[in-house]
């Protein structure tokens, strides 16, 4: 109940109450980036500071191997489910969508663990930024199969510009340098910074879910008409990839706070980077599927419901 009361998440259900009435309200699209980027530049600052402190261990190389796991794993899984009831380019867009992660979901996972007064390791901002790109290579591998075993004449997309594009992508590199600062300004660096990546991020992180409540509700609409998979798919597939990042964080023996946060990353969908890169990558399939599904229903699942849930469900097998 608590986190109904969260003003971040209250902003969330807000921004969707606007949506959903056609209202006028709207974030400015720079605005809008600029949050984003303030967002993961101060969660990467926090993980480099934390980093710092602890360095690297067994625990850390787990958890790292496991998030990568993860990524390859999902869409795998969701691909073979999917294409059941969809065809081949669908059931790849959309498993690529599962298969990475939500930085926004991960960020207010962070937030709702520090006032539950959960530890985590810094090293889940990396484990997060590692998730993001082997879904991308797998969807298009498995669209450039499809393609050449159709009679279609669409090009394959090269693999090694996608995979340029994944990993140069600017919030990834901005979180992976923001952690790089934090690791070599250590404690004075904290110090410093925590008016900006301290004080700052409660604020920030609640006028940008402001936006995405409002993003949500419009990309509700991409779904209507689509087979009935669509929606089991949006409603089920977090649950069920929670719950195998569960299993297997048990079965390592890693930390609650890491094993909350993946269970965070494993059950998120992306709407930002996966989208961007399908756009080009699979021209055949309509963006309103996987962003209806993941930022329309899966966010929404997640920001509200969701990552209570995992908790629960990580402290009760404890």
């Amino acid at each position: 109940m608590n986190n109904f009361l969260d003003p971040a998440i209250l902003f969330f259900i807000f921004g969707a109450f606007a949506g959903l009435v056609k209202s006028n309200l709207e974030i400015p699209q720079p605005i809008a980036r600029f949050l984003s980027l303030y967002l993961l530049m101060a969660l990467g600052l926090k993980g480099g500071f934390a980093l710092q402190k602890s360095g690297f261990t067994l625990e850390i190389g787990l958890a790292l191997g496991l998030a990568i796991f993860l990524a390859t794993l999902i869409p795998l899984i969701g691909y073979a489910i999917l294409r059941t009831r969809l065809n081949n380019y669908d059931s790849a867009a959309i498993a690529a969508t599962y298969g990475s992660v939500s930085a926004v979901t991960f960020i207010t996972a962070t937030q709702f663990l520090g006032q539950q007064g959960i530890a985590y390791g810094g090293h889940m901002a990396a484990a997060m930024a590692l998730m993001e790109s082997p879904a991308i290579i797998l969807a298009i591998l498995l669209a450039n199969k499809a393609r050449a075993a159709s009679t279609q004449k669409t090009a394959s997309i090269g693999l090694s510009k996608i995979l340029h594009e994944s990993f140069t992508d600017g919030a990834q590199l901005l979180l992976l340098g923001s952690m790089a600062v934090g690791l070599l300004s250590g404690d004075d660096g904290q110090r410093i910074m925590a008016p900006f990546s301290i004080d700052l991020f409660k604020g920030m992180l609640a006028f940008f879910l402001l936006d995405m409540g409002l993003m949500a509700a419009k990309n509700l609409g991409g779904i209507k008409g689509k087979p009935k998979i669509v929606l089991v798919y949006a409603l089920l597939a977090p649950l069920l990839h929670a719950g195998l990042a569960l299993l297997l964080c048990n079965l390592l023996g890693l930390p609650l706070g890491d094993t909350i946060l993946l269970m965070v990353l494993a059950a998120s969908a992306s709407y930002i980077a996966v989208p961007a890169v399908l756009r080009h990558a699979l021209p055949e399939v309509n963006p309103g599927l996987y962003m209806g599904m993941s930022l329309g229903i899966t966010f929404p699942f997640n920001i509200i419901l969701g990552i209570p849930l995992y908790t629960f469900m990580a402290q009760w097998v404890r």
